[in-house]
């Protein structure tokens, strides 16, 4: 094998690499986010449910007229 097969082999090697590192840190970025959204949406949940205990309370004891 001649150097300059050798030297065109190492650099589609390099970058089919460097491709593949990018579409794994493209996953994990867009597994990050869905974490982050799924988080954060837990908490508007977690909020509401909060409120609705408040609501709940003022209700019962007449605070809330």
């Amino acid at each position: 094998m001649d150097s300059n097969k050798m030297s065109y082999n190492a650099g589609q090697a390099k970058g089919q690499a460097q491709e593949k590192a990018g579409n794994m840190m493209d996953k994990a970025s867009n597994a990050a986010q869905s974490a982050k959204e799924s988080v954060q949406e837990a908490g508007q949940q977690m909020m509401a449910k909060a409120q609705g205990a408040v609501d709940a309370v003022k209700d019962a004891t007449g605070m809330n007229k």
